[in-house]
């Protein structure tokens, strides 16, 4: 039986964990972290994601942990709205609705998909060969998948020239309210000066938010949640109230690999995930393309086939689209959330009210019309 270790039991390594076995691969997933535990905030799953966890065979499980979402759109911090799309019209465009879920409730969902025993933990990586049969830490497969996140050992193995994640400009808190929140509830993203906010009703019946503002690098408080309360104190309800729910938070300063991968494959190893293109967070497109790459990485790899050739196809299908993505991904940031200057803010805003609904509606389902290619099995 053709064998795969997956580097990283992350969104994109355990997705891509279960494509492969379905497709016949003898899969091991090697995590670095000494125990699976919940971690992590909030995260919406778009179209394209759900569409690809629906070819995984995990579409339905992941639905009835989320909370489907049924609008959205753009604010100003003193409520007024710049667009407003309705859900079921992202529904019917795109066939299928957007998902609110807390990550480690998605996690435990993927991990659930598979047998016990496929993911080894306190397995750090430290030296990978690409081929022409892989080898990590000396143990040989087929196929390795690359999917252990943004500072990759992997990719700095074997892509030593590509340069170290940039740091974005922004800086971003993440929180999830202690209980679930029964208060008024529109969802949406509040554009600032040089600051935004947003909020997402989860499965459970909390609310993940975040707020993320233009700041210098490793800038730290002795009270972050604090800071975030001050930050954010004065904007539109219920922002406030949502903060004063929630009793811890994480901060992270917000990076992506601002130099492209020249290629995803490297002998038999496959990047995957934020190995690969690590994005920053303004289209919410980062999990949803690692989702993306595990369905096509699954599609490409028959395991009685050619790999070489299914391994250049997975690279020809999924490092320009990705790629694009995270170009828009980060221009979406500077022309939303970074931008400071009031004549700026004020004409950005005023042709995000002129732009026609429809438009807008296009606008929003560009990279989330995706359509997964057909699993063997």
């Amino acid at each position: 039986m053709a064998t795969a270790v997956v580097v990283g039991a992350g969104i994109g390594g355990l997705s891509a964990a279960i494509g492969l076995r379905r497709r016949g691969w003898e899969v091991t997933v090697l995590e670095r972290a000494g125990r699976i535990a919940p971690v992590g905030a909030g995260i919406t799953l778009l179209a394209n994601g759900m569409r690809g966890l629906d070819a995984l065979g995990v579409g339905a499980a992941v639905r009835a942990e989320g909370q489907i979402e049924a609008s959205g759109g753009l604010r100003t911090p003193d409520g007024r709205w710049l667009s407003q799309i309705d859900g079921a019209d992202l529904a019917r465009v795109l066939g299928t609705s957007a998902v609110g879920i807390h990550r480690a409730t998605l996690h435990k969902v993927l991990l659930d998909a598979l047998p016990e025993g496929t993911v080894v933990t306190g397995a750090e990586v430290h030296d990978v060969v690409a081929g022409p049969r892989p080898r990590v830490d000396g143990r040989e497969a087929d196929l390795v998948v690359a999917a252990d996140g943004i500072d990759s050992v992997v990719r700095r193995r074997l892509w030593p020239n590509v340069p170290s994640p940039a740091y974005a400009g922004t800086t971003a808190w993440r929180g999830v309210t202690a209980e679930p929140w029964h208060g008024p509830l529109v969802v949406a993203i509040t554009w600032g000066p040089g600051a935004e906010f947003g909020m997402v009703p989860l499965g459970d019946g909390r609310v993940y938010w975040f707020g993320g503002v233009t700041a210098p690098r490793d800038t730290r408080y002795d009270d972050e949640l604090a800071e975030v309360r001050a930050r954010f104190g004065d904007w539109h309800d219920p922002i406030p109230a949502l903060m004063a729910a929630t009793d811890t938070v994480r901060r992270d300063d917000l990076r992506y690999l601002r130099t492209p991968v020249p290629s995803y494959v490297r002998g038999g190893v496959a990047l995957l995930g934020d190995a690969a293109h690590a994005m920053t967070p303004n289209l919410g497109q980062g999990a949803n393309q690692a989702i993306e790459d595990a369905v096509v990485l699954t599609a490409y790899c028959d395991p009685a086939g050619d790999l070489g050739a299914g391994l250049a196809a997975y690279d020809n299908q999924r490092r320009p689209r990705s790629q694009e993505v995270a170009r828009a991904a980060y221009q979406m940031g500077r022309f939303g959330q970074q931008l400071h200057n009031p004549v700026a803010v004020a004409l950005r805003n005023a042709v995000i009210r002129l732009t026609p609904p429809k438009a807008g509606l296009r606008s929003m389902t560009r990279f989330a019309s995706w359509t997964p290619p057909t699993l063997g099995r």
